[in-house]
């Protein structure tokens, strides 16, 4: 027999609760476009370094979703995450939003930038 253990999820942050074309579910609310989801909360992120930037000290993980398939970020926004301090780990927008949730899940500093599908 398996044991299921419901996983509870502490302050602002929340799990990606589900996702379709253009749009993500976090915390309830259904967010269209590209979405940051970091200790802070969740909301739409204009595809722009300084926000992931601002996350130097406050996340250990920085997840990039890069839509439906992997692709390789923006050299640009790279060199500004690392710059930073901050490694930037690509991969495509469902597998990052899984990744995002285990962490979460097991209480780790991990914010993840996504790119819808």
């Amino acid at each position: 027999m398996i044991a299921l253990n419901e996983i509870g999820f502490s302050g602002p942050a929340r799990p990606v609760e589900g996702y379709g074309p253009g749009f993500f579910r976090v915390g309830g609310k259904v967010l269209r476009g590209p979405v940051l989801v970091s200790p802070e909360g969740a909301g739409a992120w204009a595809g722009d370094a300084a926000a992931l930037v601002a996350l130097a000290g406050q996340v250990d993980v920085l997840l990039y979703g890069t839509g439906a398939v992997m692709a390789y970020p923006d050299p640009d926004l790279r060199a500004a995450v690392e710059e930073a301090g901050l490694a930037l780990e690509p991969m495509a927008s469902p597998a990052a939003a899984r990744t995002y949730n285990m962490l979460l899940a097991e209480g780790r500093r991990v914010a993840a930038a996504l790119l819808p599908v």
